[in-house]
C-alpha cells in the first residue's frame, strides 16, 4: 500500500466494501460470506482499514459490533462512495457492451437517402441502446466536423485535401445517365459523351471535381455539353430527369435510391469513379462507436451487387 500526498495510507476499495458489508449484516463472518472472503481476510481488511484511518471503526456490545461515533461519519460517505464506484462500474459494462452511446455521423445529403437508412437500421439491431445523430454540411465543414471531433465520424469524397483525417475507403462508384425509359438512349448499354450531342443535361456540382471531369469527357469527345438544368443535389437531379427535363448524369450508385418508375440507369463513358471514404479524426485514438459503425458500413456495402 502506498501512502498518499499527505503520507497517510491509501485506503483499498476492498477493505471499504468490507466495512459497509459488516455495518450492514453486523458481523465479520457475515460480511465475509457476503464478499467471497474468508472470516480471516475479513478482519485483516477491518484491521488494516483501521490503521489506515488512524481510529477505530467499531466497539463490541454485548458480542456485537457497534459503530463508533468516527465510523459512523466515515460510513456515511463511504455508502455513497460505493454507490457512485457501482454506478461507474455499470456505466463502465454498459459502453463496453454497447448498452449506452451516442454516435454522432455528417454525411452528404445523397447518402441521408441513398446509403445510411439501410446501414443504421443494421447497426440499430445489433445495438439498440446507441442513440444515433446524423447531420449534413457542405464538404469542408463536414470535413472540419470530423477533424474536430464534433462527431464521431463522418463520410468524405475521395481524394481529401486534409491530413487531419483518418478514411478507409467503403465506396467506390461509377458514373451514370438518369433517363426516361422512352428516351432513344435508353436502348443502349452505356452511354457516351459523344452521343448527347444536342441532349438536354441535367449537370450537378458548379465548381466541384465532378463537373470538371464531366466537362471534360465533353470537351474531349468534341462535344459541346447543353446544360438544361444545373442543380446541388442528386436527388433533384432523377426527379428532373423523371419529368423528361433532360439526361441526368450522376454518380451511380447514389442515384440508385432516386431512380423512379419509368426511369433507367446507363453506365456513363468515359469512366468517371466516384470514391468515398468512412473518416474518423487523426487526432484521436480509436472510437468504439466509430469502428462498430465502420464494421457494418464495411458488411453493408461490399456485399451490395453492380448494376
Amino acid at each position: 500500500m502506498t501512502p498518499d500526498a499527505d503520507g497517510r495510507q491509501t485506503i483499498r476499495l476492498r477493505a471499504l466494501r468490507i466495512f459497509n458489508a459488516i455495518v450492514r449484516l453486523g458481523s465479520v463472518t457475515g460480511a465475509a460470506r457476503a464478499q467471497g472472503l474468508s472470516q480471516p481476510a475479513a478482519s485483516r481488511l477491518l484491521a488494516q482499514l483501521e490503521r489506515d484511518v488512524g481510529f477505530e471503526l467499531f466497539h463490541r456490545d454485548r458480542g456485537r459490533l457497534m459503530l463508533t461515533a468516527d465510523g459512523l461519519l466515515l460510513h456515511q460517505e463511504v455508502e455513497r462512495a460505493l454507490d457512485n464506484v457501482d454506478r461507474v462500474q455499470s456505466l463502465a459494462r454498459d459502453i463496453s457492451d454497447f448498452r449506452v452511446g451516442h454516435l454522432r455521423l455528417v454525411a452528404p445529403p445523397s447518402f441521408l437517402e441513398a446509403i445510411l437508412p439501410d446501414m443504421i437500421e443494421r447497426f440499430l439491431e445489433q445495438y439498440p441502446q446507441v442513440h444515433v445523430s446524423i447531420d449534413s454540411h457542405g464538404v469542408e465543414v463536414a470535413k472540419a466536423m470530423i477533424a474536430s471531433r464534433t462527431v464521431n465520424a463522418g463520410f468524405v469524397k475521395l481524394p481529401h485535401n486534409r491530413a487531419d483525417l483518418r478514411t478507409e475507403t467503403v465506396l467506390v462508384s461509377e458514373s451514370a445517365c438518369v433517363l426516361p425509359v422512352g428516351h432513344p438512349l435508353a436502348a443502349q448499354e452505356t452511354v457516351a459523351a459523344a452521343d448527347m450531342r444536342g441532349v438536354p443535361l441535367i449537370l450537378l456540382g458548379q465548381g466541384q471535381r465532378f463537373r470538371a471531369q464531366v466537362e471534360a469527357a465533353f470537351a474531349d469527345a468534341g462535344v459541346v455539353p447543353r446544360v438544361k438544368v444545373e442543380t446541388h443535389t442528386i436527388a433533384s437531379a432523377c426527379a428532373l430527369a423523371s419529368r423528361g427535363v433532360g439526361v441526368a448524369i450522376v454518380n451511380e450508385r447514389l442515384a440508385k435510391a432516386y431512380v423512379r418508375e419509368g426511369t433507367v440507369l446507363r453506365r456513363f463513358t468515359p469512366g468517371i469513379r466516384h470514391e468515398y471514404g468512412f473518416a474518423t479524426s487523426a487526432s484521436s485514438g480509436p472510437d468504439r462507436l466509430a469502428e462498430a459503425f465502420l464494421g457494418v458500413v464495411r458488411a453493408n456495402l461490399r456485399s451490395e451487387p453492380e448494376i
